[in-house]
């Protein structure tokens, strides 16, 4: 079953069609949480890395969240199925911004050469998949590189850091990607509860809890970034 195809039924507003209401809606409240998580990190940039790149990655994935809701599926019938990508690509960099941050967290444990080199392959990883994406027009790519950006690299990292220094922003990131392992799970089963539930708004819901763990993460590797800048 290609899960991409089921659609939620649209309503009428003062004559106005809404496709697929409520995954719009779940939509917007991914874009709430991370446009509230970029504004309160917004205040407490102090010119550090970790936070600079997660500060962005709300913002980018606000963004995205919000053309993913309004035109990837509320007003899409109105366009063409392009217009989904800018909000793929939007994601994808999104998620780069996340593999960034959990990079330069665990610079100081790696050889500096080795951390360069990470640094170089996201940006490689993420322009071929990118690519794959524009040039075929599917969905898979841009999960395949959450995937990978989500387990293989951030968690990783915060694994590896967590270890080190019993972070608590490390091993809020962990608890996020269990979370996103719970949404992918209910979006590719898939798991419908109702009509006007789907797989897609079970899944963003899961999304929008994973969302707030990035947060509290971020809240934590700040103050945890910050000893360590005045130990040394």
């Amino acid at each position: 079953m290609d899960v991409t195809k089921i659609v939620q039924p649209g309503i009428d507003i003062f004559g106005i069609t809404l496709m697929e209401p409520v995954t719009v809606v779940t939509n917007l409240m991914i874009s709430g949480v991370c446009f509230y998580a970029f504004a309160k990190l917004n205040k407490q940039d102090d010119g550090n890395r970790v936070l600079f790149y997660m500060k962005y990655y709300f913002l980018t994935m606000g963004i995205a969240s919000t053309w993913g809701g309004f035109i990837g599926h509320g007003f899409l019938y109105l366009l063409d199925e392009s217009w989904k990508l800018v909000g793929w690509v939007i994601s994808m960099i999104s998620v780069a911004l996340l593999e960034r941050s959990a990079i330069s967290h665990a610079n100081r444990f790696i050889n500096p050469k080795l951390g360069k080199a990470f640094l170089i392959i996201n940006i490689i990883e993420l322009l071929i998949l990118m690519s794959f994406t524009i040039s075929t027009m599917h969905f898979k790519y841009v999960e395949f590189h959450s995937a990978y950006g989500f387990i293989i690299v951030v968690t990783s990292f915060h694994l590896f850091t967590y270890v080190k220094t019993k972070d608590k922003g490390s091993l809020f990131m962990i608890y996020n990607t269990v979370v996103l392992l719970g949404a992918v799970a209910t979006f590719n089963l898939p798991i419908i509860l109702h009509t006007f539930f789907n797989h897609r708004d079970l899944a963003h819901i899961l999304m929008v809890i994973a969302s707030y763990l990035i947060y509290l993460g971020a809240i934590n590797l700040h103050k945890h970034e910050a000893k360590q800048a005045v130990a040394s």
